[in-house]
C-alpha cells in the first residue's frame, strides 16, 4: 500500500486505502473467504476520485500472516466494527462479496443497534440470504488440503498456477480453512432487518448462490431493494468490474451526508420480490 493514501483515522491494521478520493463519500469493502484487501484495488481505482474506497484486511494473511485468524463471523464482525469506529460518523456505505457480504450485513446490523444509524447503502455480492442456509454434507473446512484446493479450482477465482505452487498453498491453506469454518458454521442474521437501501449482485451461473437465494435479501431491508444479475459464476466480479463499479457509483449518489438514522418505518421496495422469484 502506498503510505501517502493510508487513512490515519481508521485502524491501520484492519483498513487499506489505495487511492486518493473525495472523503465525503466513503465505501468500505469486505473480501471473500481466503481474500484480502487487495481484491478491491481495481474497484478503488474505478471509483476514484469520486468515492473514497477502503478495504478491510482480515488477520492471518499477507502482512497480517502472523496473526491468528478469527473463526467466528460475530467475533470478526465485532472486531471490524471497532476498527471502523472512526469512520462510522460519516456517510459510510458497505460492499461485501461472498463471506464479505455476510460480514457487511452484520456490520450494518451493528451500526443500527449500537449507533442508531444505518449505512448510506449496502451492496451484497455473491451470497445467499441468511434464511437460505445450506447444510452441506461435505463442508469445505472439514476437507483435507486437496479438497480445499479442489473447491478453489471449481470457483475459478484463483489463478491455476497458484494452486500448483505447494509453497504458496502451505502458507494460505490454514487461513482458507479458518475462513471457511467461520462462514460455513454461521447461522445468524435470519431475523435481522436493516433500514438502508440494499443492492444484491449475483452471477447467474453461480452454483453456490441461486437467483432465488440472492433475492431473499429483500426480506432483510426496510429500504429499497434491487437485484442485479450478471453472466458468470461465483467470481463474476472479475469479468464485470466496470459494470459493478457503475452500479455502486449510482447507488452512492446523494449519500454525501451523515449516516442515515435507523428507520422504524416501512419503505417501498424496488427490484425483485423474493417470494415470487
Amino acid at each position: 500500500m502506498n503510505p501517502d493514501v493510508s487513512n490515519p483515522s481508521a485502524d491501520g491494521a484492519w483498513v487499506r486505502r489505495f487511492h486518493r478520493a473525495d472523503d465525503s463519500v466513503r465505501l468500505v469493502c469486505l473480501p471473500h473467504a481466503g481474500g484480502s484487501a487487495a481484491f478491491y484495488r481495481p474497484m478503488s481505482a474505478a471509483l476514484s476520485p469520486d468515492v473514497s474506497t477502503f478495504a478491510v484486511q482480515y488477520p492471518g494473511r499477507q502482512d497480517r500472516i502472523r496473526e491468528p485468524c478469527v473463526e467466528s463471523i460475530p467475533e470478526l464482525a465485532d472486531a471490524i466494527f471497532d476498527a471502523l469506529a472512526p469512520l462510522a460518523g460519516e456517510s459510510l456505505a458497505l460492499f461485501g462479496h461472498s463471506m464479505g457480504a455476510t460480514l457487511a450485513f452484520e456490520l450494518a446490523v451493528r451500526m443500527e443497534k449500537r449507533l442508531g444509524r444505518s449505512p448510506s447503502a449496502l451492496f451484497l455480492s455473491g451470497r445467499r440470504a441468511p434464511a437460505h442456509f445450506r447444510a452441506e454434507a461435505d463442508f469445505v473446512h472439514t476437507r483435507d488440503d486437496a479438497g480445499i484446493v479442489a473447491e478453489l479450482a471449481a470457483l475459478s477465482g484463483t489463478a491455476p498456477e497458484l494452486l500448483e505452487n505447494q509453497e504458496i498453498l502451505d502458507m494460505v491453506l490454514p487461513m482458507l480453512r479458518s475462513d471457511y469454518r467461520a462462514i460455513e458454521t454461521h447461522r445468524g442474521g435470519v431475523d435481522d432487518v436493516v433500514s438502508c437501501p440494499v443492492t444484491v449482485l449475483t452471477g447467474e451461473s453461480d452454483d453456490r448462490v441461486s437467483v432465488q437465494e440472492a433475492a431473499g435479501w429483500a426480506a432483510h431491508t426496510r429500504g429499497d431493494f434491487a437485484l442485479e444479475t450478471f453472466s458468470g459464476g461465483h467470481f463474476f466480479l472479475d469479468d464485470h468490474r466496470d459494470a459493478v463499479a457503475g452500479i455502486v457509483r449510482a447507488g452512492l449518489k446523494g449519500t454525501r451526508s451523515e449516516a442515515r438514522p435507523a428507520s422504524r418505518q416501512g419503505a417501498s421496495r424496488q427490484g425483485v420480490d423474493a417470494e415470487t422469484t
